[in-house]
């Protein structure tokens, strides 16, 4: 796809509730590069943890994509709250009404359930409140990626260190770890060979283990799986064990294994187009979507 200035944004909130100052802040930087902004009217809502109630979500995701002036969807935040959605969307009103949904850490499970139902590219990238109500002004590298994916048909991006050397080609799938995990029971997995990315926080090692070895122990994954790209796994408990784990991993599995790549719950991080063709050759990720 290609965001013109004029087109509207639409934020909305489908996991934790959302400041009021940042929602304001992301607001004004994208009325601030010529794009009009549209909010969810649940945007201020707050029930317990959540973004208020579930109804009113679904109603808000399905009047966005029905909205013909909206011509992307961003996630105002992450947190916890969308995996209770996704057995209740009306996928046909997607599928009807294409548009990408941008964001990442709980969003993970709306952008792989969506492209699993309807084919629909969708974004792992920056959301409103937790990255770019923290922007004054396009300057800044993660607001660079992210406009430079969604209207660009090739993105490059590089890593720092390979566990397990190779060349490896599907269309680009992943999001955070546990969130993908959190999927299990769902039909979820892509028919297609896909390359696997993915990040996570405060989680021990042994849970990162245990949730690799969850995904590997589906036959649909496994198979499908042509190879593995790793971001960051922050506050960890002990990275040695990491280090080894990830070791360890590079030599029971045959496909390619790199890391050190800006997918991440930090500051700075890259877009990543869920569904488009990927390919990864050693430290290099090459990507092409054609909008």
């Amino acid at each position: 796809m290609v965001l013109n200035k004029g087109d509207t944004v639409g934020i909305i909130a489908l996991s934790g509730d959302c400041d009021r100052d940042k929602v304001q802040k992301s607001e004004k930087f994208f009325e601030g590069l010529g794009y009009n902004v549209k909010l969810s009217k649940n945007i201020y809502d707050s029930c317990r943890y959540l973004a208020g109630s579930d109804e009113v979500k679904l109603s808000e995701l399905e009047e966005f994509y029905q909205d013909n002036d909206i011509k992307l969807i961003l996630c105002a935040r992450g947190g916890y709250g969308a995996i209770r959605l996704i057995n209740q969307i009306n996928y046909d009103v997607i599928k009807a009404n294409p548009k990408p949904l941008c964001g990442y850490s709980d969003a993970t499970a709306l952008l792989l359930m969506i492209y699993k139902k309807t084919g629909i590219i969708n974004y792992h990238s920056p959301m409103a409140c937790s990255d770019f109500a923290n922007m004054e002004t396009l300057e800044n590298e993660t607001a660079e990626y992210f406009f430079n994916a969604i209207n660009s048909e090739r993105v490059c991006y590089t890593g720092e260190k390979v566990y397990k050397s190779g060349c490896a080609k599907g269309i680009l799938w992943g999001g955070n770890l546990s969130t993908v995990v959190s999927l299990c029971g769902q039909d979820f997995i892509p028919e297609k060979k896909f390359v696997f990315f993915t990040e996570d926080l405060n989680e021990p090692v042994y849970k990162i283990d245990k949730m690799f070895q969850q995904l590997l122990n589906i036959e649909q994954f496994k198979n499908n799986c042509t190879g593995i790209v790793l971001g960051d796994f922050l506050d960890v408990d002990n990275e040695k064990w990491l280090e080894e784990y990830f070791s360890e991993l590079s030599n029971r599995i045959t496909i390619p294994i790199v890391s050190g790549f800006r997918i991440t719950h930090r500051e700075e991080k890259i877009t990543l187009p869920i569904g488009a063709e990927a390919e990864i050759n050693d430290l290099e990720l090459r990507i092409t979507h054609k909008s």
